[in-house]
């Protein structure tokens, strides 16, 4: 006599690449809706699985957060890391806003994230030196006793305000139908004309 089915309430914990499709849904579900709206236990019903199987891998909804953060602080210093000068640095922030948009409504919110994770630390880590390089190599004199910090912040603080602006919508009427880079790009100039 044959047994009985289980019920989905027993799904299998074993998956091809749990770690990256509760990632993968996370960030969809970011992207759609902003990171209130993630539930670990729904991430496991998109992938099939039981709903304590995602805590395997990120314990909580926090580490879930901060491992999306820690890997888009990666793929930012990635991009940052492919500039020619500091203009360019900036264009590749929001170009990198534009394509990771749910990554980048995450790494920015310490009130989401475990701040002493190691990953996080270290990727963060990179992506601020990628832009602390790109500014002290567009103004050397910050090699001295200047302190390069403020410098730092200003450019962050232009690339990360268009950035927001932008995927809020709240640049759709000056944008139009350019490249959001452009637009970046040729603002950057009409402030900091070429030397």
């Amino acid at each position: 006599m044959a047994m009985p089915r289980s019920t989905t309430a027993e799904r299998p914990y074993h998956h091809g690449d749990l770690r990256r499709a509760i990632l993968s849904a996370a960030l969809d579900v970011i992207a759609a809706d902003g990171p209130s709206a993630l539930s670990l236990r729904d991430l496991a019903r998109r992938a099939g699985v039981s709903h304590a199987a995602p805590a395997h891998h990120f314990k909580d909804r926090t580490g879930l957060l901060t491992a999306i953060a820690a890997e888009g602080h990666g793929l930012l210093a990635a991009a940052l890391a492919e500039a020619e000068d500091l203009r360019d640095t900036g264009v590749r922030y929001v170009r990198f806003a534009r394509e990771h948009p749910a990554h980048f409504q995450v790494m920015f919110r310490p009130e989401l994230l475990r701040a002493d994770d190691l990953e996080l630390t270290t990727a963060r880590a990179l992506s601020s030196e990628q832009l602390r390089t790109a500014v002290t190599t567009a103004r050397p004199e910050f090699g001295g006793d200047a302190d390069p910090r403020l410098a730092g912040i200003a450019a962050w603080a232009l690339s990360h305000g268009f950035a927001t602006l932008l995927l809020s919508h709240n640049l759709d009427a000056v944008v139009g139908d350019q490249e959001p880079e452009d637009v970046f790009r040729t603002a950057t100039e009409l402030l900091f004309p070429a030397r």
